[in-house]
């Protein structure tokens, strides 16, 4: 009698107490000292909704969370200001479930804050040419103590296929030796060092800025992200569109298509007449008349003429003195005496 009750309640609640303890545990990073969040799940893998509650050992009472984040209505995350956060204290959360009208409590988690610290990633990246051909990289970080930083910084030519990448204690990094027939990219970023923690979480990479051929010897990382944007995005996206709109125009639009890709004319359409139907008769095909078409016909039947030639004077003596009659004359013009060609007789 005494268990039935307990009994009861562990079976009611058994499967909502599973599903709490199945939970994520609480995530808390410290963002450059400015705020802090602590993330313990999301929509999608919580079935109830949480509460926390925060406290210092041996300094302040239990706090619930002022600023819950929230995902489609559930509490996945809590906010904590700068003022809420105190380093080198031990830190304790506690999440609660309300599952049916209870509270379960999920076990207290204790963290020490000052290894949770992310710092922003550095910034005014800047190259400077020093002699011969050393470079010189320096940069500024947005985390208040620069002292208790440590920095990595990564660069690449545009020769090579992978990345170096080197540990750097300070804020200036020297690159010893450059080939001035490429190019190189730089980027950096940051973590508290062994001194005033002993976080893994680094800072993101800073904006990259580049030197060589082709780009300015000495700049900062902004005038250098205007141009690898110009270069990256712009340029792609502007080619994309009037590639784009060309193709419209040449799809859409039948004389811009008649302009830019004429047809060349088949001719032979036109003359399947002449082929088929008058059997490549060129003058049957133009309609020309056939008494034309007769006259054009070539004609080589000729008729003989005959010629007859008298000898030279000095070689007879005249017909007529040698008769003793007098050639006859044909009233008219008188006759005119012709020279004559050795030969007596010629055929023309």
């Amino acid at each position: 009698a005494f268990l039935a009750p307990i009994l009861l309640l562990l079976f009611g609640l058994g499967p909502y107490l599973a599903d709490a303890r199945s939970t994520p545990e609480v995530e808390c990073v410290v963002f450059n000292e400015e705020h802090m969040s602590c993330m313990w799940g999301s929509r999608e893998t919580l079935t109830a909704n949480y509460s926390l509650y925060y406290w210092y050992e041996n300094r302040s009472p239990v706090v619930e969370c002022k600023h819950y984040l929230q995902d489609k209505g559930v509490n996945v995350g809590c906010r904590f200001s700068q003022r809420e956060i105190i380093q080198f204290q031990p830190f304790y959360v506690l999440v609660n479930a309300s599952l049916g009208g209870r509270t379960l409590e999920i076990p207290s988690k204790r963290m020490e804050l000052q290894d949770l610290v992310k710092p922003d990633a550095p910034v005014n990246l800047t190259i400077h040419n020093m002699s011969g051909n050393q470079l010189q990289l320096t940069w500024t970080s947005p985390y208040p103590k620069a002292q208790c930083l440590e920095h990595a910084v990564k660069y690449k030519s545009n020769k090579d296929t992978s990345w170096t990448e080197h540990l750097v204690k300070g804020d200036v990094f020297s690159f010893p030796s450059v080939d001035y027939e490429k190019y190189y990219t730089f980027y950096v970023r940051s973590k508290i060092n062994s001194y005033c923690g002993s976080t893994q979480l680094w800072s993101e990479w800073s904006v990259p800025v580049v030197w060589g051929n082709n780009y300015t010897s000495k700049g900062t990382a902004e005038e250098q992200l205007h141009w690898f944007w110009i270069h990256t995005v712009l340029i792609p996206i502007a080619s994309c569109l009037l590639l784009l709109v060309l193709v419209v125009l040449l799809v859409r639009m039948e004389r811009v298509w008649v302009i830019l890709m004429p047809q060349i004319p088949n001719p032979s359409k036109n003359f399947d007449e002449l082929f088929i139907t008058h059997n490549g008769n060129f003058q049957e095909w133009a309609g020309v008349p056939k008494d034309v078409v007769e006259s054009f016909k070539p004609n080589y039947s000729e008729n003989i003429c005959h010629v007859s030639e008298l000898p030279a004077k000095d070689s007879y003596e005249p017909l007529w003195e040698s008769s003793n009659h007098q050639p006859s004359v044909t009233p008219g013009a008188p006759a005119t005496p012709r020279e004559h060609s050795p030969y007596k007789n010629s055929y023309v």
